[in-house]
């Protein structure tokens, strides 16, 4: 027995409940970027339902540029599989407090666990997230400087308060997809 043994029995339970979505656009057009924190389902938070929307998921729900490359192919996919020609989807990016990367803000801390990973600083500092009012806006702006990213996609920005459960928009929509 490991420890999915318990949640494979939950598996059994959902395929017996489980309707199969076709591949096609996500219903809500919309990505959501986020944190790996297991206390943020963004399918809870935002109640979301398979083929709603992709969520990608990193250390801060930062984007770096696997986020970047990620959201360029699936502009791609949406023109040349899907037949989409107008703005294609907004990008939710969504922080959130009480994250586990702000303890890289103490430079201490910092350097043990680069040293402990065998990540350089610079790459954790880039996953950082002491003040998500703050790192949101950056990731926004991040992505909108992108030549990656299409020209059809919108970007806003998120925080989630862990304290309340409740998501606030910091920046709106920006972008051809907006509204």
């Amino acid at each position: 027995m490991t420890r999915l043994t318990p949640l494979l029995g939950r598996n059994e339970q959902f395929a017996r409940d489980y309707t199969p979505v076709a591949l096609s656009m996500p219903t809500a057009q919309m990505v959501v970027v986020t944190c790996l924190d297991h206390r943020i389902d963004p399918a809870a938070v935002l109640g979301l339902r398979p083929g709603d929307a992709p969520v990608i998921r990193n250390a801060g729900g930062r984007i770096t540029p696997s986020v970047i490359n990620d959201l360029a192919y699936l502009a791609f996919l949406a023109e040349a599989v899907f037949g989409m020609t107008g703005p294609l989807f907004e990008v939710a990016i969504l922080h959130h407090t009480q994250c586990g990367t702000g303890f890289l803000a103490d430079p201490e801390f910092l350097q043990r666990a680069a040293q402990s990973t065998g990540l350089g600083e610079p790459v954790l500092r880039a996953s950082e997230v002491a003040e998500p009012d703050r790192t949101v806006r950056e990731d926004v702006e991040r992505l909108l400087a992108s030549p990656l990213l299409s020209p059809k996609v919108s970007v806003s920005g998120h925080v989630y308060a862990i304290e309340t459960g409740r998501v606030t928009t910091v920046v709106d929509a920006q972008g051809p997809a907006a509204g």
